[in-house]
């Protein structure tokens, strides 16, 4: 995906971007090459994929929720970036949350936040499970870009979302995750609102949006550690 292809693709989900977002896109993408030489962010390198499976990509959970308004969101595992970093240029009233466990990457988003000037966003270094109990109740939106099991993130995520706050993987393929994951929902008081399902504009890469509603405050049990998260589900 080009440049001028990329434009003409954000507009049909109607995102405009004007010419200083481009421009702080490019210097991202260009740190984003630079960094990736002396570590392992992302195996996407190539101009058009970057365009396409990271910037495009991180834009698509505009289809999802109304991104305009002054929301607290979190990206939970987010690696280089998306989508919460590319989500915090084009809606500059998200107040943004980078969590990932990986110095190195998180060395780099701060890189990135002070060339480009960003305010009202954050990076924190830690695994989700040990997020700081304040921010309990705290999100409007969380959200994760293919990270792990819809049943392992929720248990990572929805203790620190507010009530009536949206829990919005990204997954491609979901295959049984939405099934597996029922009982996970119910425990944590949660409920499953809709998925979006579509392709990329190369019409090969399948997304999907699973949209979730939490109901209710969710016991400060929650999240347990990591190993018995993965080793018995909720």
């Amino acid at each position: 995906m080009n440049i001028n292809k990329f434009i003409i693709e954000l507009e049909k989900i109607n995102i405009y971007p004007t010419n200083e977002q481009l421009e702080m896109l490019n210097i991202y993408k260009n740190l984003l090459q630079e960094y990736n030489q002396k570590f392992n962010l992302t195996a996407i390198i190539d101009d058009k994929d970057i365009y396409l499976k990271h910037f495009y990509d991180s834009l698509t959970l505009s289809k999802a929720i109304d991104l305009t308004k002054e929301l607290k969101l979190l990206d939970i595992g987010t690696g280089a970036g998306f989508p919460g970093l590319v989500l915090k240029i084009f809606f500059p009233r998200l107040n943004v949350t980078l969590l990932d466990s990986n110095h190195k990457k998180i060395d780099f988003l701060n890189t990135v936040i002070n060339k480009l000037n960003l305010k009202n966003i954050t990076c924190i270094l830690s695994r989700a499970e040990n997020l700081d109990e304040n921010f309990k109740e705290y999100f409007d939106i969380i959200t994760s870009r293919a990270v792990a099991h819809i049943r392992i993130l929720s248990e990572l995520a929805l203790p620190y979302l507010k009530i009536d706050g949206l829990f919005i993987p990204m997954k491609g393929n979901l295959q049984n995750e939405l099934i597996e994951s029922k009982s996970t929902l119910t425990k944590l008081s949660s409920t499953l609102i809709k998925t979006l399902e579509f392709k990329l504009p190369d019409k090969v890469s399948n997304r999907t949006l699973v949209i979730i509603k939490k109901n209710a405050k969710t016991p400060n049990i929650y999240p347990r550690n990591y190993d018995k998260i993965v080793k018995k589900p909720l």
